[in-house]
């Protein structure tokens, strides 16, 4: 699984003209599938991300993270993490999971975020157009892959 870690002052995902998710304060996770992912990778990562010290501490540290701020979280399905732009320049997708793979990894992430939140997690809708816009504050941009933690 890749990861995309923002952290925002706000964030909304809108699908058919609609919103369908929207934070204040907290984070945006754009999740990449690969067709390796499994439940421990799952588990790995929503606990790393939960306890990222992305956010400012009194004293203006990056030192607390997303639970500790009781900071929400919005998660967007992106398949082009796994872009590969080696060959030509039109990106090849197959590293990606196909959706039959990758929406049960998805919904299990979810379900795991929430779990460890103890709150609704905001989504979009896997496999939709969806307009995401995100406020990054900092900015703060971390890239976490699970492929990559040892």
């Amino acid at each position: 699984m890749r990861a995309v870690i923002q952290r925002v002052s706000s964030s909304s995902v809108v699908i058919d003209g609609k919103c369908h998710g929207e934070i204040g304060h907290g984070m945006t996770i754009l999740i990449g599938i690969e067709g390796s992912d499994t439940v421990e990778d799952i588990d790995w990562l929503c606990r790393k991300i939960v306890n990222l010290r992305i956010f400012d501490d009194e004293n203006g540290v990056m030192n607390r993270s997303v639970i500790e701020t009781g900071g929400d979280i919005l998660v967007i399905s992106q398949f082009t993490l796994y872009a590969s732009t080696r060959k030509g320049n039109r990106p090849s997708y197959i590293r990606a999971a196909r959706p039959e793979i990758s929406v049960p990894i998805y919904e299990k992430f979810i379900e795991s975020l929430e779990n460890i939140l103890g709150k609704q997690v905001k989504k979009g809708i896997f496999g939709a157009d969806m307009k995401v816009a995100i406020i990054n504050e900092g900015p703060v941009t971390i890239i976490i892959d699970t492929k990559n933690r040892e």
